[in-house]
């Protein structure tokens, strides 16, 4: 059965989700008993981000403040994010901003590094010292579009991914748009500004590499008919390093026999196999992707397809929600699927319940990752108020962080989404940014 928020509601303190959570963590070596969460958030006198007692947070960058590279100020639209180790205590940290060409605060073109001088989206690099404190910010990415989420590679690597599929001519654009491009967060001139063409052209959300095998797993964005696909790329060079996605490889789609829509499935555990179908032309050339002949038996749809990452043997991906007035085949607030590639099945983890209640967790999830205690932390994406919630491995939400900072207007208030929720290599810091105004905290405490 789904769960429904006045479920949780009900059960008070001790929030659960029914299903087979636990089954998201099986085999997970971090995964603990932990106790629920870390207590009430206080009220933060800043009015910047609520936290339980015993944390706190520093601001590491804020959109409008002088970059220090004195490149220009820092973007808007703070959003998908990494953190890698870079010696000695030290953290290079890759961010996000999901810009269109009106955007105030662009990311400023560099040569070497710019795709198209009319896009105003990219990436920024913040370097932080052993302190946890900021000693570089600079562009590592320019000319992109609509930088949504991504993913880290095994090779320490980002891929950054445009969510959005407008070509030359439109919006101003003088490059086609909609593809993923690699940033290294050592050394940013190294990987330039290079579409991986071969993974395709699409509106694509969030991207997670398998470890062993190189292959690459992209979600699709669309919320709109015809609904977002999930893919994987074959790569012809699997785990060759920077630069190596550049080779190309084959682009395939998920296809579950008789399942048009993962929108009717609403218990969680349920199990299916899967098949993988050639996409016709990545490219896109003349026809979106999602709307291709994929031939007999179709290919299965998602609504909102948005995070995405590698655990526990497999690929985990999020569907933040499905509307039936907007087309889909049954209405959800978020749902959790695990993809095993050893089994060819995916089975779904979690689903949230409708939104009785915008205070109570599960409303729209959005960006994802594996918490310190094994569980997960789940940046929230829907109306109201904004929580990071955590969820632990025995299958308890609580609430991690509140957006405090109220951007609305008096007696309409209103709270930008989270994004970018990650750790650092020695998992003691949270990084997480909040969308709107664009500000990315590092959050330090005693973590489980």
């Amino acid at each position: 059965m789904s769960l429904t928020r006045r479920s949780l509601l009900a059960a008070g303190a001790g929030i659960a989700f029914t299903g087979s959570l636990g089954a998201l963590f099986a085999g997970n070596p971090l995964a603990a008993p932990t106790r629920h969460g870390y207590g009430p958030l206080l009220p933060d006198p800043y009015r910047l981000l609520d936290l339980p007692a015993g944390f706190g947070y520093r601001v590491l960058s804020r959109a409008g403040d002088p970059l220090r590279s004195g490149e220009g100020v820092v973007p808007a639209n703070c959003d998908g994010m990494a953190a890698f180790d870079a010696g000695a205590g030290r953290v290079h940290l890759v961010r996000n901003h999901e810009n269109r060409t009106t955007a105030a605060l662009r990311v400023p073109a560099v040569e070497g590094l710019t795709y198209d001088p009319r896009a105003h989206g990219g990436c920024t690099l913040l370097d932080l010292g052993p302190d946890g404190g900021v000693t570089a910010e600079r562009v590592a990415l320019a000319g992109t579009a609509v930088n949504c989420a991504g993913g880290r590679t095994p090779w320490n690597t980002w891929l950054s991914c445009e969510e959005t599929e407008d070509r030359a001519g439109t919006a101003g654009y003088t490059e086609d748009h909609g593809f993923v491009f690699e940033v290294d967060p050592a050394d940013p001139h190294r990987s330039g500004a290079v579409p991986l063409t071969a993974m395709g052209r699409f509106a694509h959300e969030a991207v997670a590499v398998d470890p062993y095998r190189g292959t690459v797993y992209e979600t699709e964005d669309a919320f709109v008919e015809p609904f977002g696909l999930f893919y994987r790329f074959l790569p012809v060079r699997p785990l060759g390093g920077l630069g190596s996605l550049r080779a190309g490889g084959a682009l395939q789609a998920l296809r579950v026999p008789g399942l048009p829509d993962l929108s009717v499935v609403d218990e969680p555990g349920a199990e299916f196999p899967v098949e993988w179908v050639p996409v016709p032309d990545p490219s896109a050339g003349g026809t979106p992707i999602r709307f291709q002949d994929f031939g007999r038996g179709g290919i299965t749809h998602a609504q909102k397809l948005e995070g995405c990452y590698w655990g526990d043997g497999g690929v985990h991906f999020v569907s933040s929600y499905a509307r039936r007035r907007e087309g889909a085949a049954a209405d959800h607030h978020g749902q959790v699927w695990f993809h095993d590639p050893r089994r060819a099945t995916i089975r779904l983890d979690v689903v949230f319940g409708p939104d009785s209640d915008v205070r109570l967790p599960g409303d729209s999830p959005d960006n994802i990752c594996l918490a310190p205690d094994g569980g997960l932390m789940v940046c929230e994406d829907g109306a109201g108020t904004q929580y990071v919630f955590g969820v632990t491995s025995g299958g308890e939400v609580y609430p991690m962080a509140r957006n405090a900072d109220d951007i609305g207007r008096p007696g309409a208030p209103e709270w930008g989404e989270f994004a970018g929720v990650t750790f650092s290599p020695d998992r003691r810091t949270m990084y997480v940014n909040a969308y709107a105004p664009g500000t990315t905290f590092a959050v330090t405490g005693p973590w489980h």
